[in-house]
């Protein structure tokens, strides 16, 4: 069982929407079978590659996973973290592609599972014909990084250089640590108070406030000598009299001890009053499976706008609430016919409502908005949405059949938490260990690994909502939050350590190999072996070097270095498509059939 999970009969018997299917696999994704368990499904001994899933009536629903076609190259994670520009991504802070040392793709494949078992029988409830979805690992592994894509691809220039640099930093005392401010004003207070020098500060909030965006933050050194000069007690002196928040890097053998006392689903599912309204109708045979459902989404920054993103390639109508003026990212650089390329690459797709959430006479609209629809998903600050009347109780009282969704950061676990940011929830879960392998110092990776895996998690709960609510008739209040996505990603190494072994991935882990004109990686069996060709490899073309693998019985793909150049790159053929502003678009990782 994951660590840091419940089991099933720890939910409310209405919550759970697969009680009394079976299902079985002689192989998938172990985060989706996990899943089918959690969620009330009952294991049975099965052969094949696909996962089926048979209702009490014996109607049958099947998975197939593939990590992408036969001759793409892409045969596992490592060789999928390499072709789809995630080695490069996470190695910008470094200045060089570099694998990260958890599965992420397959974690996040196992969810896509998820998604399209929940979505096909939510279809066939309502009357539409899919027994079977097909899910793409290689095109999972392009979601995961769309945002960066789409601005690689842009017309415009990035907001600035992706050069090496950024977090953690590491106090005179030895204390390695991230640091969080969401506005200037508290930033330049925190430097201030650590003696920062003045110009290093103005210079390093850009590439702090961007690093979100390009994973990298090339900001002064001078910040990294003013936080060496100064004792973890001091700096978290001076965030407490700025309000920055401040958080020193755990290990993993501190997380697995602590999350014994902290079990955490990755969802949480809680049954509401019984419908009034008759739902969404039913939806034709060739319609896809959420096709009628209407979400309205009050999110921010990923999490949020990425569940719903999804949801709404299943067939949902996605409207945005947007501030009055409209959300301000929509103009970060770079552009695409101006509008952000990575606001589209969430966005692109959905209707938007300006709403003043301070004036009573627009919350008054968003409550009757969520009074016609089946969604309600935000990702405000813990307590806002109670402060504001827009809370689960206040929504359902004026539609008890809503699915009221939350993506948090903390789910309210860990009393002495920091702010639920991505970066912070890599740095105190342990995460930041996780994803580097033993010789290289414990780091969160500057790509967003929680803020999507979170959003995807929220897209599984609502799913899951969605179909119990189907089933029962009751509304759903559903959350998730980036403390269960960084759960999934550090759930092996947690295990490793409660085996007596050493929680890290070996030195050297998923580090591509140079060629004479780029890099290559190896699958994770052939790792090795092609190790023992590094000097041939050198010398010959990047092709030739994987031919040279290959006739040695080597798999191995090559590392995407531009991202830009994913749109015709051939491994990729019919994953990227162009929409209406110009921006590039990841099609869906689901097929319905």
């Amino acid at each position: 069982m994951t660590p840091g999970t419940m089991r099933t009969s720890d939910i409310s018997p209405p919550s759970i929407p697969l009680r009394g299917m079976r299902f079985h696999a002689g192989s998938g994704p172990a985060t989706a079978l996990e899943h089918l368990r959690l969620l009330g499904a009952e294991p049975v001994t099965g052969r094949g590659n696909a996962v089926l899933l048979t209702a009490p009536d014996d109607a049958v629903v099947e998975a197939r996973v593939t990590w992408g076609s036969a001759d793409n190259q892409v045969y596992d994670e490592a060789t999928a973290q390499a072709a789809a520009g995630l080695m490069l991504v996470h190695g910008r802070r470094d200045g060089s592609p570099r694998g990260l040392a958890v599965d992420y793709i397959a974690t996040a494949t196992g969810i896509s599972t998820m998604q399209g078992l929940l979505a096909a029988l939510i279809g066939r409830v309502r009357g539409g014909s899919a027994t079977a979805v097909d899910i793409s690992a290689d095109r999972v592994a392009l979601l995961t990084i769309s945002q960066y894509l789409a601005a690689a691809c842009a017309d415009d220039d990035e907001a600035i250089a992706l050069a090496p640099g950024g977090p953690p930093f590491t106090t005179a005392d030895g204390v390695r640590f991230e640091v969080e401010a969401l506005d200037v004003s508290v930033w330049a207070e925190f430097w201030r108070a650590m003696d920062a020098p003045q110009a290093a500060l103005r210079k390093g909030w850009r590439p702090f406030q961007f690093r979100y965006a390009t994973a990298c933050a090339p900001f002064p050194e001078d910040l990294h000598h003013t936080a060496s000069a100064r004792t973890w007690i001091q700096v978290r002196a001076a965030a407490n009299a700025s309000g920055a928040d401040v958080c020193r890097l755990h290990t993993l053998t501190e997380r697995a001890t602590e999350i014994q006392t902290e079990p955490v689903l990755p969802w949480e599912l809680i049954a509401g009053a019984e419908r009034r309204t008759a739902g969404s109708g039913s939806t034709g045979s060739t319609d896809l499976p959420l096709t009628g459902f209407t979400v309205l989404e009050a999110g921010r920054r990923v999490q949020a706008p990425l569940a719903a993103h999804l949801l709404g390639l299943l067939g949902a109508n996605v409207v945005r609430i947007e501030p009055p003026g409209g959300d301000p990212l929509r103009g970060m650089p770079p552009a695409c016919s101006d509008i952000s390329a990575r606001w589209l690459a969430l966005n692109r797709g959905k209707d938007a409502v300006e709403i003043d959430i301070k004036s009573p006479t627009d919350r008054k609209r968003l409550s009757e908005l969520a009074a016609d629809a089946d969604v309600f998903l935000h990702n405000w600050a813990p307590g806002k949405a109670e402060q504001l009347g827009l809370g689960a109780e206040d929504l359902s009282a004026v539609n008890p059949g809503l699915v009221y969704a939350y993506t948090s950061g903390w789910a309210d676990r860990l009393a002495d938490a920091p702010m639920g940011t991505d970066f912070m929830v890599q740095a105190r879960t342990g995460v930041g260990e996780a994803a580097r392998p033993a010789d290289e110092p414990p780091m969160p990776s500057l790509m967003t690994l929680l803020d999507v895996l979170g959003g995807m998690l929220g897209t599984e709960a609502i799913l899951a909502g969605l179909l119990a609510r189907e089933h029962t008739g009751r509304g759903m209040r559903v959350e998730s939050s980036l403390l269960a996505a960084a759960n999934l990603l550090t759930a092996p190494a947690l295990d490793r350590i409660r085996a007596g072994g050493q929680p890290r991935r070996p030195a050297g882990f998923r580090r591509p190999l140079p060629t004479g004109d780029g890099l290559v990686a190896a699958t994770d069996e052939h790792a090795n072996a092609a190790a023992d060709y590094t000097n041939r490899i050198r010398e010959l073309s990047t092709d030739d070097a994987i031919a040279l693998l290959r006739d040695n019985g080597i798999q191995a793909t090559a590392v995407t270095t531009d991202l830009a150049d994913l749109p015709a790159d051939p491994r990729f053929a019919d994953a990227l498509t162009t929409d209406g502003h110009g921006a590039v678009a990841v099609s869906s990782a689901w097929r319905f059939r």
